[in-house]
């Protein structure tokens, strides 16, 4: 392998949004190794950056799904938006199914209600972590305001008046499973759009070539590699196009049950350190590559 592409959310972050130690360590002595890392992430490069910096890991970030991709120096090297008129059909169809919507645009994130925000928050964040406590959960849901700013507005119809506003992304929740099927079934007849999911309660609507997959080759191409040297690690929808595409891909042991089926290989859970364990097997090959 010459490169490591890795999601960020239920792989390389843990329970606490963090980046573990061993897990730092491993992409490290990668990166020591000669190897490429890269993460392909639904965030926006903010909200990825952070716990990286943390960690202190400095690689290139594709953002929003792929629609957006850096380099490590902060150079944008790729930009795929949504068409207007497909990202007014996805959010009229969301709204009409009473879903909760967010837009990702080049202006920041804008949302409807803070109130609405924040219930959507404490209900994933409740059916993810059961055995916290409701004051926890909605402490670790106001960080969200800290970790990526929310614009709330009246009328999402005004976004659609604003000059010079690029639209990369549209995340969309709902707890009712029929709303999700319902919305998914009339859009996925839209060629102008490519949908994927990060959980089971959110449908997330890009640019058909604004994938993880997609990016990560071009990423890997433009410093001579081919997928076949590629491992790439995910556990959720999107990140379907570059676990398929990669000569290893990597399911999380928390992956949801689809993806390991995708996958060649299987490692940890996203909290027991996957990725380190992941690289570590890898490592342990090098010296038996010709």
């Amino acid at each position: 392998m010459k490169m490591i592409a890795s999601d960020l959310d239920g792989t390389l972050l843990n329970e606490e949004g963090l980046v573990s130690q061993e897990n730092a360590h491993a992409i490290q002595k990668a990166i020591d190794q000669g190897m490429e890392f890269v993460v392909a992430t639904g965030r926006s490069y903010e909200a990825a950056s952070k716990p990286l910096q943390a960690a202190g890991i400095t690689c290139p970030i594709i953002s929003l799904n792929g629609a957006i991709a850096f380099s490590e120096d902060k150079e944008e090297l790729r930009s795929i938006p949504l068409d207007h008129n497909i990202a007014k059909k996805v959010m009229n169809v969301c709204r009409d199914a009473a879903m909760y919507i967010e837009l990702f645009t080049n202006e920041g994130i804008y949302s409807g209600s803070r109130e609405y925000f924040l219930e959507v928050l404490v209900d994933i964040m409740k059916s993810a972590n059961p055995q916290i406590s409701e004051q926890e959960v909605r402490e670790k849901a106001e960080l969200r305001f800290q970790l990526e700013p929310v614009k709330f507005i009246d009328d999402y119809d005004e976004i659609f008046t604003k000059e010079n506003l690029i639209i990369y992304k549209i995340l969309s929740f709902s707890l009712e499973k029929d709303k999700l099927t319902e919305v998914r079934s009339q859009m996925e007849s839209e060629s102008q759009v490519e949908i994927t999911s990060s959980g089971d309660i959110n449908l997330e609507f890009n640019h058909p070539e604004a994938q993880k997959g997609i990016a990560v080759k071009i990423l890997a191409e433009s410093k001579g590699i081919g997928m076949e040297d590629v491992m790439a690690l995910g556990d959720n929808w999107n990140d379907a196009s570059m676990l398929k595409i990669a000569g290893r891909g990597v399911a999380m042991g928390n992956a949801a049950p689809g993806i390991k089926d995708l996958c060649n290989y299987e490692t940890n859970t996203n909290i027991e350190n996957g990725v380190a364990f992941a690289i570590e097997e890898v490592l342990k090959e090098l010296p038996f590559r010709n």
